[in-house]
This record gives structure tokens, C-alpha cells and sequence, in this order.
């Protein structure tokens, strides 16, 4: 199989020929959703700062006196004004501090990456680039972008970012410029065309054999 490869300019620069047994695993998966919606459930868990908290009655200030006689008053027996039945009491069960983060299996995760790599392939919105050129100036990384329909883009290079090309982008709405070694499954499906140089190209197939 053969994915073709143009330029910044949208001029055609040969082919990236691949066998069929890595094409099919790689960018030829049946696309399923359940395998994306895990990874992304287990990245943004990840994300999560887990600092919420609300207070527990070991934690709210105030007396620990008795308010009144166990018996004798006619009224509920009270311990503590801090309990949760007093304005301004604890709160049960209330959310505390904590991660999110869960375990999810090496190869579903390397699943999910292929399964999302061969979503973009088959809606035609995976574009293989020779090389992003050396532009640094944000108006004409906007202006190619433009002249290519390119609105909602994430573009991957090989082990390292062209230093200038990513500053110039990243003032640029809805487009995101990653390493090889960034590629993930949320940002992947979060921006509508993706972009892989031949470089990353290379070492996804390597990195996913």
C-alpha cells in the first residue's frame, strides 16, 4: 500500500510505500469506538487535578463541647455543633483529595493509537507531509494553511519539533504541532485533519509493529 506525500505547497513529493500486513495494522484497523472512548476516558483521567475537597468534621473549626445535656432537654441528643446537621458542619462523603489516574493495558493503549490513526485514514483526513518548510512567521504558516482547507489541524514530526515552525503555529487557533512520541488518541480526535510528516510517519510504524 502507498500513501501519498505533497508538500506545504500541496505539491505531490513521491509515495511512502508500505507492505500490506503493516498498512492494515497500522491505518487499516476497523474502526472501534469503544477502544477510543477507554483510551481517552484513561488520558483525561490522567489530566484530572483531583484537589477537590470539602470538609470533613475533623476539619472544620469550633468547640468539641458537648452543646447540651444528653438528657433532660426534650430535644435530639447533640455531640458536636461541627456535625453535618449544623449550618456550617461537615459534609459526609464528600469528595477528597485524590488521583484519577487509572491502569489501562499497554496494548490497548497501542490499540486505541492504530485504531485512531486508521479512523483519520478512512474519513480521507490523514495527509502525509514532506516537511513543514522553515517558515516562522505566524501569517504565512496561516496563509498555507488556508491555501491547503486546513482549519482544525494536529501536526506530527519526527523525534523533535522544527523549533521555528512550532512557534508559529502555536499562535494559531485549533492547531497543535507534536513529537512523534506525543502522538496520542485525544488530540488525534479532537482536531479534524491530521498531518504526519514522513518522519513520523516512520516512526509510528516502527513504534507500533
Amino acid at each position: 500500500m502507498k500513501l501519498k506525500v505533497i508538500d506545504i505547497n500541496n505539491k505531490p513529493k513521491g509515495e511512502i510505500e508500505l507492505d500490506d500486513t503493516t498498512f492494515n495494522d497500522i491505518f487499516g484497523r476497523p474502526v472501534r469506538k469503544d477502544i477510543l472512548a477507554r483510551v481517552v476516558n484513561w488520558q483525561l483521567a490522567k489530566r484530572r487535578s483531583g484537589n477537590h475537597k470539602t470538609k470533613e468534621i475533623g476539619d472544620v473549626s469550633g468547640t468539641t463541647k458537648k452543646p447540651y445535656s444528653q438528657k433532660g432537654t426534650g430535644r435530639a441528643r447533640q455531640g458536636s455543633l461541627r456535625s453535618p446537621q449544623f449550618r456550617g458542619g461537615a459534609t459526609i462523603f464528600g469528595p477528597v483529595v485524590r488521583s484519577h489516574a487509572h491502569d489501562l493495558p499497554k496494548k490497548v493503549r497501542a490499540l486505541g493509537l492504530k485504531t485512531a490513526l486508521s479512523a483519520k485514514a478512512k474519513e480521507g483526513k490523514l495527509i502525509v507531509l514532506d516537511g513543514v518548510g522553515s517558515d516562522s512567521k505566524t501569517k504565512d504558516v496561516v496563509k498555507k494553511f488556508e491555501a491547503l482547507g486546513w482549519k482544525s489541524v494536529l501536526l506530527i514530526e519526527g523525534p523533535a519539533v522544527t523549533e521555528g515552525f512550532a512557534r508559529a503555529a502555536r499562535n494559531i487557533p485549533h492547531v497543535d504541532v507534536l513529537p512523534q512520541q506525543g502522538a496520542n488518541v485525544y488530540d488525534i480526535l479532537r482536531r479534524d485533519t491530521l498531518v504526519l510528516t514522513k518522519d513520523a510517519v516512520q516512526h509510528l510504524v516502527e513504534r507500533l509493529k
